[in-house]
């Protein structure tokens, strides 16, 4: 449920995406472009970067270079001139502190914001630092707001003692109000005025750098954006030119197969575009000259039906009129002129017949066929074709047996067309049931009623089931008709279901009968949902055979198959082969009309197992 949930508001946006060309394009577009964008963003503030920080190690290592030669400068003056106070060795010894914090406010005088000095004592002078730089001692020193010893780090400091050379590094100015920033520290030991080791530092602050990155990545941030938006634009205004008329075609397509041929593309130009919509439209119009072609040719073959139906119908019936004095009179003939009278006029019936087939046909095909649907109870339409069809059954030794009559099974139909449908499915069920049973069975549903035939005949091959309804299909042609059809009824059955609304569907196995099963709406005019009987029998053999694995014990033997037995019949039709010298694979006349009884003997056995299986569905519909 909370999948479902999460989902339905996703629902709308999937199938804009799957249905959308034009919009999955630009979306990859713009995901493409805002990837290379942010990738040259990327290469371009890293590049920005490595420059700044070139030129401000550059700068800075020069300012620096500059700063300790002034210090140095600075000292040696210190030592060689005249100072106040007591001296001793030449050298001012009373004045130290005051001249280190001199020298820091005059170097720090050029580089307001540029950069920050710090003096630190040495673990190699004479002197150490004690105090602050506000008494006349030599404290640390810096300049500004600058706190020196938490700005410049122990491992510096502790390289500078070792090496007296100018040393770097990348740190932090930490700052008396509590900031910091990042900075370049470049420091290098010195001598003070009276030959004492000192440290002094120069930092550089990156915050003119930071502004300058600052505002290089916010005019990329500004200038990508401008792109990809632009990229996308671009990317819909050429999609939309290739995929308008791809929508266009689709769009005829659409009203050409809705039966709109006289559709057309608008064609403008002379590129791919423009040669496809006319390609398109030679297509259209082609496609037009043919369907209307052949329209025409079925219009004047339906018309051909109908015109010689009808006609055929006055010489028909005087023809009719003949042969009935000749039957009538047949008993004056010989026998081979009276057996001739006889068959002239069962081959006049199954003429008519065939007119009225034909007749109905092309009713069908004109869109002339009119329904007249009443409140019809299905069992009375299937006793008058069962009472009809008993002599059929009893010459053929079929049992027709109907099932489901006990309750009535209501529906909106016309009487007499399910009538001609049940007529055509119960006389074929008796002629291709090879004289076994036949069971109609009825069954009432929500919204539906249906009615099906069961044979238990030659059956049905695989994609027959399809085929049987066309027009003059026959499944065996050598098939001797003994009922006179035609080969248009089940066409005309299916019609007949069509103009209720419902179904007719048939089903079948090769050598285990077939199934036909009619379907119509209980109310004339609603629309069919399901069928109260399946399709496919209880008695099927697929349906046989799976419950026989249900009831088989579950444990089953994984060693290797023992060899089978043979049979008596088998070892018999061996040794009569040895002893006439045939080989075991060849077969006399005579193993053939046993193999055929033997045959027999098995479809009769299985006949009697769907003889007994209905029996047991019978009982218990009774109890």
């Amino acid at each position: 449920m909370f999948v479902r949930w999460v989902r339905r508001p996703l629902l709308p946006a999937a199938r804009l995406w799957r249905r959308n060309i034009q919009l999955r394009v630009v979306a990859a577009t713009l995901l493409m472009s805002l990837a290379v964008v942010l990738l040259l963003g990327l290469v371009v503030i890293g590049q920005v970067r490595n420059g700044l920080l070139d030129a401000k190690q550059q700068a800075a290592q020069s300012q620096a270079a500059g700063g300790f030669a002034v210090a140095t400068e600075l000292a040696d003056s210190a030592a060689s001139g005249e100072g106040d106070g007591e001296t001793g060795g030449g050298r001012n010894v009373l004045d130290s502190g005051a001249w280190l914090t001199q020298l820091v406010q005059q170097l720090a005088s050029g580089g307001q914001g540029v950069y920050s000095v710090v003096a630190l004592s040495s673990d190699e002078e004479v002197t150490p630092f004690i105090g602050d730089e506000t008494t006349n001692t030599r404290g640390p020193r810096a300049s500004g707001d600058v706190r020196p010893e938490e700005s410049v780090s122990p491992t510096l400091r502790r390289t500078l003692d070792q090496q007296a050379v100018a040393h770097q590094q990348y740190g932090r100015i930490v700052r008396t109000g509590g900031g910091s920033e990042p900075a370049l520290i470049i420091g290098k030991r010195l001598n003070d005025a009276n030959g004492n080791p000192y440290q002094l530092y120069y930092l550089f602050p990156f915050s003119q750098e930071e502004k300058s990155l600052s505002l290089v990545k916010g005019t990329l941030a500004t200038a990508g954006l401008f792109v990809v938006v632009l990229l996308g634009a671009i990317a819909w205004l050429v999609v939309r030119q290739v995929v308008t008329p791809v929508r266009m075609a689709a769009a005829i397509s659409e009203r050409l197969a809705a039966g709109k041929l006289q559709q057309r593309m608008k064609v403008t130009g002379e590129d791919d575009i423009a040669r496809l919509g006319e390609a398109f439209n030679k297509m259209a119009q082609n496609l037009q000259t043919k369907i209307g072609q052949l329209e025409e040719l079925s219009r004047l073959q339906r018309r051909f039906v109908s015109d010689v139906s009808h006609e055929l119908r006055t010489p028909l019936t005087t023809v009719r009129m003949a042969a009935d004095v000749i039957h009538e009179a047949r008993g004056d003939f010989d026998p081979v002129t009276a057996r001739s009278a006889e068959l002239l006029l069962g081959q006049l019936d199954r003429f008519e017949a065939l007119l009225a087939e034909l007749l109905e046909i092309s009713r069908f095909d004109a869109g002339a066929a009119a329904l007249e649907a009443a409140p019809t109870d299905l069992r009375e339409v299937v006793h008058r074709v069962v009472e009809a069809a008993e002599p059929l059954a009893d010459a053929k030794g079929t049992t027709v047996v109907v099932r489901g009559a006990e309750r009535p099974v209501m529906a909106e139909a016309d009487a007499r067309r399910i009538e001609r449908v049940m007529r055509n499915l119960v006389v074929n069920a008796i002629e291709h049931g090879e004289g076994r049973d036949v069971v109609v069975r009825l069954a009432a549903g929500p919204g539906a009623v249906a009615i099906a035939v069961r044979d238990y005949g030659v059956g049905l091959k695989p994609g027959e089931a399809q085929r049987v309804f066309n027009r003059f299909w026959r499944a065996d042609p050598a098939r001797a008709r003994t009922t006179g059809g035609t080969g248009l009824g089940l066409s005309i059955a299916i019609e007949d279901a069509r103009l209720h609304g419902g179904w007719l569907q048939a089903w079948g196995e090769p050598g285990g009968g077939s199934q036909f099963r009619l379907t119509l709406p209980s109310t004339a005019g609603e629309v069919l949902g399901g069928s109260p009987i399946p399709l496919e029998p209880h008695d099927s053999t697929r349906r046989l055979e799976a419950r026989r694995n249900r009831s088989a014990p579950s444990a089953r033997r994984t060693g290797p198959v023992p060899d089978v037995p043979e049979t008596a019949r088998q070892a018999a039709e061996r040794g009569s082969a040895q002893h006439s010298g045939r080989h075991p694979g060849q077969h006399s006349a005579q193993d053939d009309r046993e193999r055929d009884g033997s045959e027999r003997t098995d479809r009769e056995r299985t006949h009697r197992a769907h003889r007994e299986e209905n029996h047991r569905e019978e009982n218990h519909h009774e109890g």
